[in-house]
């Protein structure tokens, strides 16, 4: 039985974190559409802000765009970021990224994450109709033994500060859609890749890395699995999600098919037409062994139906790089 849930238009967005990979991203296909995007971000310096502000090349040089540079910790500019536009959509993707980096800091992971996500939540209750939308992480169903995840399953016990930060965010925005009645749509990402992804990503540094000759790192014995998606279809779930966000739901994207750490390594090696070659170490802190996006309802409610195998998503980023050099690919390389 199809259940896809009704569908309600918007014209005017505000996207949090819109110089980064997946806010620009969504930003470049909301100005395709027709909308009118606001972008908000403060260049944080967690990889290099001339990457990001190439990513927003094309969305500057679109009438339907206006950029803000800012910190989504600084209440009096929201305050009047919310006061100077009506939204019809907020879409939060800012936030620090990264497994590891948070554990050497946990506390500026919740400062940033949680805090600013709260910050967020008291303006869109402040200007009832607006719909919220915030990207959370497959990292918040930790070391789950049973898979596929499904979104019911038990997420108390994360295990990195980063995934912590992205499960409090959640729980944040619950309570703020039962005290105010904020439509919220929460949506649990599975490890995206493609292009602008940020370049110390798994993907980008093993392609970097056998480009030019050198070896690259396997932290245990290439066992572990991730779900890894393509960009292209994590911003058609983003924006089916923007179309559809009424009440309080929580969906996974993710491609459904996890690739084992030997297997996307030998995927990536096809795709360079290049046997790597491999360095193992230990496993790292705070890794999970395995992410698999259960997606069925995702698929029912918001018609979610990823389509880039991981081959495919490889060459597109290759294809990708190549089109760029000389651009932000090489700054990208400059920061690996």
């Amino acid at each position: 039985m199809n259940s896809l849930l009704p569908s309600k238009d918007f014209e005017r967005v505000l996207v949090t974190g819109a110089a980064g990979f997946i806010g620009s991203s969504l930003v470049d296909r909301l100005l395709a559409a027709g909308k009118q995007v606001v972008g908000l971000d403060n260049f944080d310096s967690y990889y290099s802000p001339v990457i990001k502000q190439r990513n927003l090349i094309s969305a500057k040089a679109h009438a339907g765009f206006g950029f803000l540079e800012g910190d989504i910790l600084n209440r009096d500019l929201l305050a009047r970021l919310f006061e100077d536009h009506n939204f019809d959509v907020v879409v939060h993707l800012a936030a620090l990224a990264g497994v590891r980096p948070s554990i050497q800091d946990p506390a500026a992971y919740f400062h940033n994450n949680v805090n600013g996500t709260m910050n967020l939540l008291e303006c869109v209750r402040h200007h009832p109709g607006q719909r919220f939308v915030m990207a959370s992480s497959s990292s918040v169903y930790g070391n789950l033994l049973e898979s596929p995840f499904g979104e019911d399953c038990e997420t108390a016990k994360p295990v990195s500060p980063y995934a912590a930060s992205k499960k409090s965010g959640e729980v944040l925005a619950h309570c703020y859609h039962h005290l105010y009645g904020v439509p919220i749509t929460l949506l649990r990402f599975f490890t995206v890749y493609g292009p602008r992804q940020r370049p110390e990503m798994a993907i980008a540094k093993f392609i970097h890395r056998i480009r030019n000759g050198e070896a690259i790192t396997m932290f245990g014995d290439g066992n572990s699995a991730r779900d890894y998606t393509y960009i292209a279809d994590i911003t058609a779930g983003i924006y089916s999600a923007m179309l559809r966000c009424s009440n309080y739901s929580i969906y996974n994207l993710g491609n459904s098919s996890p690739v084992s750490l030997k297997e996307m390594i030998a995927a990536v090696g096809r795709a360079c037409a290049s046997v790597p070659s491999v360095q193992i170490q230990d496993d790292q802190p705070g890794d999970v062994q395995l992410t698999c996006a259960d997606i069925t309802r995702a698929a029912l409610e918001l018609g979610y139906a990823p389509e880039t195998s991981l081959d495919d998503g490889l060459r597109s980023y290759l294809r990708w790089l190549d089109a760029h050099n000389g651009s932000g690919a090489k700054e990208q390389e400059r920061q690996q």
